[in-house]
C-alpha cells in the first residue's frame, strides 16, 4: 500500500485533500458556506446526543446565566439554521464542524476530536425517498472519487475506490451474514464491493438487534445510511453518515421506540413538530477521515492532531509511523 512517509509532505497532501473536496463537494450539491458553533446552550436541545449514552461537556461562563454544552455534531443545528437564515427549497448550507467526544473508544479510526464537513439541505416533501437520497450518496462518492485521483497524480498514492458505489441495507446484511457482528458485516460487504452506502441505521432488525445506534431525533432510520470503504488493514472504513431527517411523523415513531418523550419539549422538537423547520436531508463527513484514507494512512493521529496514550503512541512508532 503506497503512502508518504514524510511529515511534511503529508501535511501538504492533507491540505490538497482538503480544500479540494471541500470545493469540489460545496459546487457540485450547490452548498454555501457558513460558520458554525463550538458550544450551544444547554436548554435548545439542538446538541447531537448521538447514541443517548455518551456524557456532553458542559460549563458555565461569566454573563451567561444558561449552561453551556460543547457540541456532539451539528445534526439538528443545521437544520434551525436554515430556517433562521432564510434558506429556500432546493438550497443548503455546509460548515467547518469541530466537536469533542470525551467517550469516544479510541482506536485507530477513532479520536477525541470530530472534525467533518456537517451539511444540509431544505428538499420537498416528494424528495423524502430512498432515490432521493441515493443521488446525493452517488454525487458525494464521486467527488471523493475524483479527489482520489487527483491525489494519485499529485503524490503518487495508488487510487483505489471502485468507479461505482455499491447500495445494501442493514437487514440484508444481516440475512446474508447472521453469524457475523454488524461491524464483521460491514468488512465483508466493503471487501467485496470496494465501496457501500449502507441504508436504514437505526432500528430493529429482524433479529431484535440492532445494526447501529442512531439518535431517535434527527435521522428518519429508515432513509439514512452510510458510505462504507475497505480499508486493507482495517476494514470497512466509514466516510460518511448521512440520511433524510425526520418529519413530524417519523420523530413521534422513533422517540416512542426510544421512549425519549421528554425531549419533544424543547424548541426545536416543537419547530419539527408544528412543522416550521424545514424538511432537509444532510450529514456529515470526516475531515480527517477522508484524508486518512485517501492518503493511505494506518492511524487517524498521521493526518490529525489530537491525544493518544504513550502506548499507542509508542506502539506505531515502533512501526515507522509516527502521530501527531
Amino acid at each position: 500500500m503506497t503512502t508518504l512517509v514524510s511529515m511534511k509532505q503529508t501535511q501538504e497532501a492533507i491540505t490538497l485533500v482538503k480544500k479540494r473536496f471541500e470545493d469540489q463537494f460545496a459546487q457540485t450539491l450547490g452548498l454555501t458556506r457558513v460558520e458554525a458553533p463550538l458550544f450551544v446552550e444547554s436548554t435548545l436541545g439542538v446538541n447531537d446526543h448521538l447514541n443517548g449514552t455518551e456524557r456532553v461537556i458542559r460549563f458555565d461562563a461569566i454573563d451567561h446565566q444558561v449552561e453551556l454544552e460543547i457540541v456532539q455534531s451539528l445534526a439538528k443545528w443545521k437544520r434551525q439554521a436554515l430556517h433562521t437564515y432564510g434558506f429556500a427549497e432546493g438550497e443548503g448550507l455546509y460548515t467547518l464542524m469541530h466537536a469533542i467526544r470525551r467517550d469516544e473508544v479510541l482506536d485507530a479510526t477513532h479520536s477525541i476530536h470530530v472534525d467533518q464537513w456537517d451539511w444540509e439541505r431544505i428538499i420537498s416533501k416528494e424528495a423524502r425517498t430512498i432515490e432521493s437520497l441515493k443521488t446525493t450518496v452517488l454525487s458525494i462518492y464521486e467527488t471523493i472519487r475524483q479527489v482520489e485521483l487527483e491525489v494519485e497524480e499529485q503524490f503518487g498514492i495508488e487510487a483505489t475506490l471502485p468507479k461505482t458505489i455499491h447500495f445494501t441495507t442493514t437487514q440484508e446484511l444481516e440475512d446474508a451474514y447472521p453469524t457475523l457482528s454488524t461491524k464483521e458485516r460491514e468488512t465483508e460487504v466493503t471487501k467485496e464491493y470496494g465501496a457501500v452506502f449502507l441504508m436504514q441505521i437505526g432500528g430493529a432488525l429482524a433479529s431484535g438487534e440492532k445494526h447501529d445506534g442512531r439518535a431517535a431525533d434527527y435521522d428518519d432510520w429508515s432513509l439514512n445510511g452510510d458510505i462504507l470503504v475497505h480499508h486493507p488493514e482495517i476494514g470497512a472504513f466509514e466516510l460518511s453518515s448521512m440520511g433524510i431527517r425526520v418529519d413530524r411523523a417519523a420523530l413521534l415513531s422513533q422517540i416512542e421506540m426510544t421512549g425519549e418523550h421528554d425531549k419533544l419539549e424543547f424548541p426545536f422538537h416543537q419547530g419539527v413538530l408544528s412543522e416550521t423547520l424545514p424538511l432537509t436531508m444532510g450529514g456529515g463527513i470526516g475531515q480527517s477521515r477522508m484524508a486518512m484514507f485517501l492518503l493511505k494512512k494506518r492511524h487517524i493521529g498521521e493526518v490529525q492532531a489530537s491525544v493518544w496514550s504513550e502506548a499507542t503512541r509508542r506502539s506505531y512508532r515502533e512501526q515507522g509511523i509516527h502521530l501527531l
